[in-house]
């Protein structure tokens, strides 16, 4: 997988590490106003209605949820960029507590002219998320 000069694969791999190391404002500064994140697609525990979260706003109230309370590390095979977009392939790793998660799935990020995320979106399956429970 190379980082190339794709803007899209670019802000996939920033928001990325933004991630892996807990940046939440160079995180939320990649999202252009009207983004959306979808992660995962549908109604889930983190989207009870399913529609996404809409704006920095929810954005920022996803970062807070989600990706605040766990460590996080990815964990792409594989990437593919066409047009204004890229789709990563690969595993997701996270650690909250006594319990580590992972989820293999595809995630895409669409940028606009400017760079800026418009959509991020991850496909997988919460049924086929892989828990363990670590003691200490």
């Amino acid at each position: 997988m190379s980082d190339a000069e794709h803007p899209a694969r670019r802000a996939g791999l920033a928001s990325q590490a933004a991630v892996r190391e807990h940046r939440r404002a160079d995180w939320l500064a990649l999202f252009a106003s009207d983004a959306r994140v979808e992660d995962p697609i549908g109604i889930s525990p983190y989207d009870p209605a399913g529609a996404g979260h809409f704006g920095h706003d929810a954005i920022a109230a996803f970062w807070d949820m989600a990706i605040a309370p766990s460590a996080i590390d990815f964990r792409m095979a594989d990437s593919y960029a066409c047009g204004s977009e890229v789709a990563f392939h690969g595993t997701i790793r996270s650690a909250r507590a006594e319990r580590v998660t992972e989820v293999d799935g595809v995630f895409t990020y669409r940028v606009n002219e400017a760079g800026k995320i418009i959509a991020l979106r991850a496909f997988w399956e919460l049924k086929q998320a892989r828990t363990t429970i670590v003691s200490n």
